[in-house]
């Protein structure tokens, strides 16, 4: 895709360029960092201190005039771009209309229309139900609650590395410790953690990987007692983890085999990121349940859970639902997106963001030891930075790179449980021309850190 096809997929004309204006960040956006000091929770952070005031195709631009390559979609959720012009569209046309009534007071299409969208679109052609929500934590809980509705059961079991949200319930099922479970316990019960796929560090084939952690999930759980296995089928925040061949498909087997639930948690990874629909394609699994958020909507706060029509009406009338769940706005969002992915083909469009993105990433590779890994599948790649020769994690170079870019005009997101891995997540409205720019700027960054 040439820069000058952008807007066709990215919505409001901006010029397909980076452009320095100033130093990155400039007056501007640091006179409005001290008001953000003054006004809003230390907690919440801030990676990248520029303040945007555009953004289209496949740039930001900040309120000083700099105009930053995207290379993180907003943490995957820009997919089809900002403001693309069929979400644009149809959020303008739901805000003439009403705002909101709450679904579960009086219905209207739209939300209808997103849950047969999803029995669409997700993996298998066995009836589905879906139950929208805000975020991808709401999701994912509430995937929980269904299916120990439905199973009369109450273990559930998670895996290395996983980040599943920030809620007390998804907090005990994400790994990682700092930010984001530090301080905040005591945590929910019955959550259990089984080993997963990492080819970098274990060696293990999927089949030996699957039978690893099904063997633990046996001797400390144990079926009986198991609601529901929850898994990331590319792990996000953990450090975009690929399973090995054969991990996923034996794990969903074993659960369909011992009347266990299988959750795929396809929040980072849906909509058409890893070059299909969903992740679980690519190895034709079909979960019982799968969580969504982040791309479903161009940016506005949507997620669902949608699974097996019988699982689904396990749960009482009432049992679920929430205010803004669903919201009117967000689901017209939500279909005009899901409109831009079909008549852009933007699967294909990822595949071919993944080839240019991989070649440039094992061309690095070939250049820097300190790269241990290239991994990922479509516009969901990543790298991990290990001190050459080992796989002991080199954080500090990590942040040194990411820094760099980030004065470049690059944004650039890091990730992985001890820090040391770069994902890309370009939207994928973005160009051929501003992509490759961008990884100029990466491997001009790896050069000056070296």
């Amino acid at each position: 895709m040439t820069d000058s096809a952008v807007a066709a997929v990215g919505g409001p004309t901006l010029p397909q360029e980076r452009r320095l204006v100033t130093e990155i960040p400039g007056p501007r956006s640091l006179e409005r960092l001290e008001r953000k000091r003054a006004h809003v929770a230390d907690g919440v952070g801030t990676m990248l201190p520029v303040f945007v005031e555009a953004a289209g195709g496949g740039v930001l631009v900040d309120v000083d005039g700099n105009s930053l390559i995207d290379l993180g979609s907003g943490i995957a959720v820009t997919t089809v771009g900002n403001a693309a012009p069929a979400v644009a569209r149809n959020v303008h046309a739901q805000v003439d209309a009403f705002t909101h009534t709450c679904f579960m007071i009086t219905p209207y299409d739209g939300y209808v229309d997103v849950c047969a969208e999803l029995a669409s679109l997700t993996p298998g052609d066995h009836a589905k139900k879906s139950a929208l929500f805000n975020s991808g934590a709401e999701a994912v809980e509430n995937a929980v609650k269904i299916a120990r509705a439905a199973t009369g059961k109450d273990a559930v079991v998670v895996f290395d590395h996983a980040y599943h949200g920030r809620t007390n319930l998804t907090m005990a099922m994400t790994a990682k410790n700092m930010p984001y479970k530090h301080g905040f316990g005591p945590f929910a019960g019955e959550v259990y953690r089984a080993p997963m796929s990492y080819p970098l560090r274990d060696g293990l084939s999927g089949a030996e990987a699957a039978a690893r952690a099904i063997d633990v999930i046996d001797k400390q759980v144990g079926a009986a007692n198991l609601a529901c296995i929850v898994i990331e089928p590319i792990q996000g925040e953990g450090g975009f983890v690929v399973p090995a061949p054969g991990f996923l498909p034996a794990l969903a087997a074993w659960a369909r085999a011992n009347d266990v639930v299988f959750v795929a948690d396809e929040i980072q990874s849906g909509f058409c990121r890893t070059g299909d629909w969903f992740a679980c394609d690519h190895e034709g699994v079909v979960p019982d349940v799968v969580t969504t958020a982040k791309g479903i909507a161009g940016g506005l706060p949507l997620a669902a859970v949608t699974g097996r029509a019988e699982l689904m009406d396990a749960v009482h009338v009432g049992g679920l639902g929430g205010t803004y769940g669903g919201n009117p706005i967000a689901c017209a969002a939500a279909l005009g997106s899901i409109e831009e992915m079909r008549e852009h083909d933007l699967s294909a469009r990822a595949r071919a963001i993944g080839s240019r993105m991989r070649s440039r990433l094992e061309a690095l590779a070939a250049e820097h030891a300190v790269i241990a890994e290239v991994r990922g599948r479509g516009a969901m790649m990543a790298i991990e930075l290990c001190h050459p020769g080992t796989t002991d994690p080199d954080p500090v170079r990590t942040a040194a790179v990411s820094a760099y870019c980030h004065q470049q005009g690059v944004v650039t997101l890091t990730c992985g449980t001890w820090g040391n891995v770069f994902r890309f997540l370009p939207p994928l409205s973005i160009g051929d021309d501003l992509l490759d720019e961008g990884f100029d700027v990466v491997a001009e960054a790896f050069a000056a850190t070296a």
